[in-house]
């Protein structure tokens, strides 16, 4: 990972996380109703991730922030279930391991919060996505947790930390 740099999220990286975050959408052609598209709070992902047990990271090469990824806890679930959000990187950090770092970092950063388990949602489609989340150590579920108005994601995934 020579110049790369994960880091926790400033509030000057507002607007270049909301645009990542929608570039990829478009480029995936994701949804965009009823995913992280269309939160309220795309804008102010800072201002959002600083809630308690929350915590946003941004994956940054040259001064120019590439990838993102948080965890918070699960909306209206179980307070020791946190989950992994708005986890995307632009195409030239993919394949890289740098997913992995930064899954690692967030996991790390949730179980010092207290969460024994982190769920996330994610697209059909999004195979790559789905092979860090198992090498990781998620498990897929039938039927999602909490209520995270993501209504457009079918997939669901479970991992004890």
């Amino acid at each position: 990972m020579v110049n790369w740099l994960i880091r926790a999220i400033k509030k000057e990286d507002n607007q270049a996380v909301a645009s990542l975050i929608r570039s990829v959408f478009d480029e995936m052609e994701i949804p965009k109703v009823g995913t992280a598209y269309a939160d309220p709070y795309l804008d102010l992902m800072y201002e959002e991730y600083k809630k308690p047990k929350s915590r946003y990271f941004v994956v940054e090469k040259d001064g120019r922030v590439v990838g993102c990824a948080g965890i918070a806890p699960l909306e209206n679930g179980d307070p020791k279930i946190c989950e992994l959000q708005k986890m995307y990187f632009l195409p030239e950090t993919r394949g890289l391991g740098i997913g992995a770092q930064m899954m690692k970092k967030c996991l790390n950063e949730a179980r010092d919060f207290g969460f024994e388990k982190c769920y996330i949602e994610t697209m059909p489609f999004m195979h790559a996505a789905q092979k860090l989340y198992q090498r990781s150590g998620f498990e897929y579920l039938d039927a999602p947790l909490g209520c995270t108005g993501h209504n457009s994601c079918p997939v669901w995934m479970l991992k004890k930390i």
